[in-house]
C-alpha cells in the first residue's frame, strides 16, 4: 500500500508538472534563457538610456529642439526598463506571473504606453530630422513645437492605451505566462476592433511616416551629392547609413510582435505557441537598447559629448556650450535649382 501511494503521489506530481509546463508553455530551462536574455536587455538599456540623460544634464549644447525628442525617448525607454523587464525578469525566474491581477493590468497598460510613446517619438523624430536639414538658413530653433511634439506622443500613447482599462479590450498574461500586454488571443468583437485599431494607428503609420521622411531626406542628400559629388559624398553615406540602421532596427524590433498579436487574433486558438511568442516580445523590449546605439552614440555631437564624459577626449574648455559643437548640415532643396538659374 505504501508503494502504492508513492507511486501514485509521483504520478500527480508529474502530473502537475506537466499542466504547469503546458500553461506556462515553457520548461524550466526555457524560463531561465528568458530571464538571461531580459537581464542583459535590463541592464543595457538601463545604463545606455542612463548615459544619454547624464548627457543631456551634463551639455547644454545638446538640449535642443530635435533632441529633445532623443530625451523623451530614452525617458520612455528607461520607464520600460524600470517598470516592465525588471518584473517580467523576476517573473522568468521564479517561472510564473508574481505580479497579480492588478500587477498584470498595470504592467500590460504601462509597458503599451511608454513603448507606443516610443514608437510615436520616433515616428516624430523622422520628421524632425528631415525639417531641419532641409530647412532654410535663418530658421531658428522651435522650443515650443519640440515640447508639444513630446506631450503629444504622451497624448498618442494615452488615447490608445487606457481604453483596455475601461472596457475595450482588456490586458492579460501572454506567452509563457510571465509578462502581460493586451489580451491578443479574445475573440470579442471588442478586443479584435481594438487590435486591428491599435495596429494601425501605432505601428504601421509610424512606419509609414518614418519610411516616407527618411526617403524624402536620402533623396534630398542625394540631389546634393549630384552638385557637390565630392563634398557631399561622405556625409550621404552617413547619413544612408544611420536612415537604413533605424528603419531595419526599427522593423525588427516590432514588426514580428505586431505580426504575432494579429495572428493570435486572428489565427485558430494555438496557432501561436509560447516560444513564438516570447522571441518577439523580447525583440520589441530588446528596442530599449537598440534605441539609445542608433539615435544617440550614431549622432556626431552626443558621441562627442560621450568620449568627453567618460575622459576618452580631452575637454578644451570645460562641459559648456563651447564643446560638442554641432555639426549639422543644412540641404536646401532649392539649391540645384538656384545654381543652375542665370
Amino acid at each position: 500500500m505504501s508503494n502504492n501511494l508513492t507511486t501514485n503521489l509521483s504520478l500527480e506530481a508529474l502530473l502537475s508538472a506537466s499542466e504547469d509546463k503546458q500553461r506556462n508553455g515553457l520548461s524550466r530551462t526555457g524560463h531561465t534563457i528568458v530571464a538571461v536574455f531580459l537581464g542583459i536587455i535590463l541592464i543595457f538599456g538601463s545604463i545606455s538610456n542612463f548615459i544619454v540623460l547624464v548627457l543631456f544634464c551634463k551639455f547644454k549644447v545638446l538640449r535642443n529642439p530635435v533632441n529633445m525628442l532623443l530625451l523623451n525617448i530614452s525617458i520612455s525607454d528607461m520607464l520600460v526598463c524600470l517598470s516592465g523587464t525588471t518584473l517580467s525578469f523576476a517573473s522568468s525566474i521564479q517561472g510564473r506571473w508574481i505580479g497579480g491581477k492588478h500587477g498584470c493590468r498595470w504592467y500590460g497598460f504601462a509597458n503599451s504606453c511608454f513603448g507606443i510613446v516610443s514608437l510615436i517619438s520616433l515616428a516624430i523624430l523622422s520628421y524632425e530630422r528631415y525639417r531641419t536639414l532641409t530647412l532654410c538658413p535663418g530658421q531658428g530653433a522651435d522650443y515650443q513645437k519640440a515640447l508639444l511634439a513630446v506631450a503629444g506622443s504622451w497624448l498618442y500613447s494615452l488615447v490608445w492605451t487606457v481604453p483596455p482599462l475601461i472596457g475595450w479590450s482588456s490586458y492579460g498574461t501572454e506567452g509563457a505566462g510571465t509578462s502581460c500586454s493586451v489580451h491578443w488571443t479574445s475573440k470579442s468583437v471588442e478586443s479584435v476592433s481594438y487590435i486591428m485599431c491599435l495596429f494601425i494607428f501605432c505601428l504601421v503609420i509610424p512606419i509609414l511616416v518614418m519610411v516616407y521622411f527618411y526617403g524624402r531626406l536620402l533623396y534630398a542628400v542625394k540631389q546634393v551629392g549630384k552638385i557637390r559629388k565630392t563634398a557631399a559624398r561622405k556625409r550621404e553615406y552617413h547619413v544612408l547609413f544611420m536612415v537604413v540602421t533605424a528603419v531595419i532596427c526599427y522593423l525588427i524590433c516590432w514588426v514580428p510582435y505586431g505580426m504575432i498579436a494579429l495572428l493570435a487574433t486572428f489565427g485558430p486558438p494555438g496557432v501561436v505557441s509560447p516560444v513564438a511568442n516570447v522571441v518577439p516580445s523580447i525583440l520589441a523590449k530588446s528596442s530599449t537598447v537598440c534605441n539609445p546605439i542608433i539615435y544617440v552614440l550614431m549622432n556626431k555631437q552626443f558621441y562627442k559629448c560621450f568620449l568627453i564624459l567618460f575622459h576618452c577626449q580631452p575637454a578644451q574648455s570645460g562641459p559648456d556650450v563651447s564643446l560638442c559643437p554641432s555639426n549639422v548640415t543644412v540641404i536646401q532643396l532649392g539649391q540645384r535649382k538656384n545654381k543652375d538659374a542665370p
